[in-house]
This record gives C-alpha cells, sequence and structure tokens, in this order.
C-alpha cells in the first residue's frame, strides 16, 4: 500500500468558473496594448525616423553615459511593459490557478489568489495613474495648441494611446478573477 496521494496536484486546485469571455477579450486587449509603444521603442533604437525624437536627440539627453546605456534604457523599458502586460493573461488562463511545472522552485504549486489580485490591482492602479497622468499632464501643460499635429506626433499617440487601455483592463480583469475566486480565498 502506497501512502502518496496517487491524485495529482492540478486536481487539488479548487474549481473556478472559466472567466466571461468579456473579461478573456479584455485581457488579450492589455496585453496587446504595450505592443505599439514597443515598437516604437525599437525604431528609436534602430535609428528609425519616429517623427518626434531622432536617435541622436535621445542620446543626448544621457551625456555622461555610452550611448550603449541609452539604447539598453529604452529596449529594458519595453522588454519590463511587455512581460507586465502579458501577465494580465494569467487572469484568464490555467497559469492564474496553478504555476506550470517548468517555474523552479514554484512549479505544480497553487497561486496563491490573495497575491494575486493584490499585485494585479496595485499594478492596474500604477500604469493607470502613470499613463493618464503623462498623457493628460502633457496635454494640460503644453505651451500653446498647435493647430497643425504633423505625422511624427500623430505617428507617437498611437504608439502610445493604447497604453490609456492597460491599467483600466488590468483592473476589470482582476475583478472578475477575485469574483471567480472569491470562495477559493
Amino acid at each position: 500500500m502506497t501512502t502518496t496521494d496517487p491524485a495529482p496536484p492540478e486536481s487539488r486546485v479548487p474549481l473556478v468558473p472559466p472567466p466571461p469571455r468579456w473579461a478573456v477579450c479584455a485581457a488579450h486587449v492589455a496585453a496587446w496594448s504595450t505592443v505599439p509603444s514597443g515598437l516604437w521603442r525599437v525604431a528609436l533604437v534602430l535609428g528609425v525616423p519616429v517623427g518626434v525624437m531622432e536617435r541622436e536627440e535621445f542620446l543626448a539627453a544621457f551625456p555622461h553615459s555610452s550611448p550603449l546605456v541609452g539604447l539598453a534604457y529604452v529596449l529594458l523599458i519595453g522588454a519590463i511593459a511587455e512581460a507586465a502586460s502579458y501577465l494580465t493573461l494569467g487572469l484568464v488562463r490555467p497559469w492564474g490557478e496553478l504555476v506550470p511545472r517548468w517555474v523552479p522552485i514554484l512549479g505544480g504549486r497553487p497561486v496563491d489568489r490573495r497575491l494575486a489580485v493584490l499585485a494585479a490591482s496595485l499594478g492596474a492602479f500604477a500604469v493607470t495613474v502613470l499613463w493618464w497622468v503623462l498623457f493628460l499632464g502633457g496635454l494640460l501643460t503644453s505651451p500653446s495648441p498647435d493647430p497643425g499635429v504633423s505625422a511624427g506626433e500623430a505617428l507617437f499617440v498611437a504608439a502610445y494611446a493604447p497604453l490609456l487601455l492597460w491599467g483600466p483592463l488590468l483592473a476589470a480583469v482582476t475583478w472578475s478573477y477575485h469574483r471567480r475566486h472569491k470562495g477559493c480565498l
């Protein structure tokens, strides 16, 4: 007779209802909301004219550092934003319930739902405040309205405007995750 539990860890996770369709759609939009600005950053690093700021102008902001530091900074910011937005999908995917087995040390263990809700809530608040303050603050503090908008400015706004969706969508998906797991906490 064996004393080990024959049931795999997946079967010990409390059953939760599947995420609503709107939450899945919102999670995907939130995850994709950082892609346009990331592509804009890559274009800047590669020296592609992005209209608002050229590569040399950006690198001049790092006078005592190597140009590589400035370029690495831009790419790192983009990579962090992409990774953070991708985590939104965990709130509607199985890996938001159970840590995938390939993850060292934690693999196969249930996700602490309280910690997931807390982290996602703080993240939603932070990115909402950050991007809304940056966008609205930039609009409100501009010296004077410019009657014409250049193609570069339109490209910049098109690349960064989707970031305004990230925080509110993350908050909505977090609320859905919390509601689905309410009895499991």
